[in-house]
């Protein structure tokens, strides 16, 4: 395939890709309206994603790798994992019956510029460094968050909000934080794991910390109706699997190709239009008008410059290129 064509099925398939990680909004959204218990619906997500994953292993890599990687150095995987899927979903999840579906979507953009953040937390060497040019386009996608927030409520936030707010963005950093930190940890040990390994390996030492949490609610709230169990199946096969597989897939393609690196990464911020529409026509959800419209559209502006920036950086570096997907996911 000529390179035109791959930088155009690498942005299909990133475009793919950004469809189904909005069942986590939207699906979320869902079983929030419906009354479920926030915590049944991040811990059943990947309770369920786990047996999902292992009909893919022996495609990805294999699992005996992951499980030696694991033994050999059991407490970093459960710190990052608990970082990166544990704090990260429960976040997420509690703040579904904050808003529509598309002020989380919104919100959580701010993962886009976590990563660069966090960098000076956790790199000793050149990644610590933050590049203005990034900086300056990640202050956009905060500025586009804070419209979004502040129009949807009428231009001011009370204390409800404020804390759906605070935990989103919690979220929003607790993603690539656990992920960047796990690559790191392989990286100061000599293992290499493909990104499925790696999402396959946190998942499953993530598993004590979800059963955990999966008792104390059936204490506290009781079963999770079947109309939660199935909203929870369709993020962790959407989101957890299809979704995650697909970006892999289009980032990997386009790699060395900074310009289609940033277009398949840019992707990302229809995730804001498809959960908008989704939300709109199944949960009866309002659109965005006025101030919050123009958030959003903040928001996706600040999206495409800084894929732009970074995807230049990271195009035909390998590490680099794995942090910046380790970035995306929900």
């Amino acid at each position: 395939m000529n390179p035109r064509r791959t930088a155009l099925a690498a942005v299909a398939i990133a475009l793919a890709s950004a469809f189904f990680f909005t069942c986590t909004y939207v699906l979320n959204r869902a079983a929030a309206v419906d009354g479920g218990h926030w915590a049944w619906t991040a811990s059943l997500r990947y309770l369920i994603t786990l047996p999902l994953l292992l009909p893919v292993m022996p495609w990805q890599g294999g699992i005996a790798p992951v499980w030696r990687a694991i033994r050999a150095h059991p407490g970093p995987w459960l710190w990052w994992s608990g970082i990166g899927f544990v704090l990260f979903y429960l976040c997420l999840a509690y703040a579904a019956s904050s808003g529509p579906s598309w002020l989380i979507a919104g919100t959580f953009q701010l993962t886009v510029i976590a990563g660069m953040l966090c960098a000076p937390f956790l790199y000793k060497d050149h990644r610590a460094r933050i590049p203005l040019p990034a900086l300056l386009s990640g202050i956009l996608v905060v500025a586009g968050v804070l419209t979004l927030q502040f129009g949807q409520r009428g231009g001011a936030l009370d204390g409800d909000a404020w804390l759906a707010l605070v935990l989103v963005a919690v979220s929003a950093f607790a993603y690539p934080l656990g992920n960047r930190g796990l690559l790191l940890h392989l990286e100061r040990v000599g293992v290499e794991l493909n990104a499925t390994q790696r999402v396959f390996g946190m998942t499953l030492a993530s598993q004590p910390l979800w059963w955990a949490i999966a008792a104390w609610t059936f204490f506290h709230a009781g079963p999770p109706p079947l109309g939660q169990v199935t909203f929870a199946a369709g993020v962790a096969l959407g989101a957890g699997v299809i979704a995650t597989v697909l970006f892999f897939q289009a980032t990997g393609m386009v790699r060395n190709n900074p310009t289609a690196l940033a277009a398949a990464e840019a992707m990302q911020a229809a995730e804001i239009l498809f959960a908008t529409l989704i939300g709109v026509l199944w949960l009866g959800e309002s659109w965005p008008s006025g101030d919050a419209l123009f958030g959003a559209v903040l928001v996706i502006a600040g999206i495409i410059v800084f894929s732009l920036v970074a995807a230049r950086a990271a195009a035909g570096d390998k590490r680099a290129t794995q942090e910046l997907r380790s970035d995306r996911g929900a």
